[in-house]
């Protein structure tokens, strides 16, 4: 795995465990707000991790850490991605993983195999603006629907959550994506992080009256939808 960035500590990035993150390098869409810019435009010029720097903190802190979050990037792109997590696997710790649900094959195989534990799926848009969103021309959405269909079944745990931007989501669009996935077992609104870092920062957050706003009226598609990041 080309490993481009490790956090050691983290009690924010897995729900309920303290864990650690890995960041992988390359991601296959180019959402203009992405925080992780030069982990998607400039994955082969960064210095690299050895897995073995994780596989040592993961030794030290055997006892303290409970889990270990993968993120990106996009980590499901990558083959060798299920041989990393069953050296992880081995060493007893529980994994997160984080995807934008474009590889539904792979989700799905690593649930089967038993090498993830945890699913946090973003949910871009609603689907007429998703290619737009995820900075490409064209977009398979059925991609995104077998990630979310498979999730739903309740095979694994997980969470859905849309990083909400003023000039990307209006309203009705925070609307028709509670609509598609209603039923779920949990989603987030997440906040928008103004900053010059993104891979194209010209976009602003909503304010939190605001997103409390957005969350109380999808609150009857999806029960269980909370805020965070404010």
């Amino acid at each position: 795995m080309r490993i481009l960035g490790f956090q050691k500590l983290t009690l924010l990035d897995y729900p309920g465990k303290v864990a650690c993150t890995v960041f992988i390098g390359g991601c296959n869409f180019r959402c203009p707000f992405c925080h992780n810019a030069d982990l998607v435009l400039n994955p082969n010029v960064q210095p690299a991790i050895p897995e073995e720097k994780v596989f040592e903190t993961l030794k030290k802190r055997q006892g303290i850490l409970e889990g270990v979050c993968i993120t990106g990037g996009e980590p499901t792109i990558f083959p060798e991605l299920k041989n990393f997590l069953k050296k992880i696997k081995e060493r007893g710790f529980a994994i997160k993983l984080d995807t934008n649900g474009y590889k539904p094959e792979m989700i799905a195989e690593l649930v089967k195999e038993d090498l993830i534990d945890y699913v946090a799926m973003d949910i871009k848009n609603s689907p007429l603006k998703y290619a737009e969103t995820v900075g490409l021309g064209e977009l398979d959405i059925t991609q995104i629907q077998k990630s979310i269909d498979f999730l739903k079944q309740g095979s694994i745990d997980y969470e859905f959550r849309t990083t909400i931007v003023r000039e990307l989501h209006t309203p009705e669009d925070v609307h028709k994506i509670a609509r598609w996935l209603s039923g779920c077992k949990r989603y987030f609104l997440q906040s928008y992080q103004e900053s010059k870092r993104v891979i194209n920062p010209i976009f602003t957050s909503y304010d939190k009256a605001e997103l409390e706003q957005l969350r109380d009226a999808i609150i009857a598609h999806v029960p269980n939808v909370e805020i965070r990041g404010v």
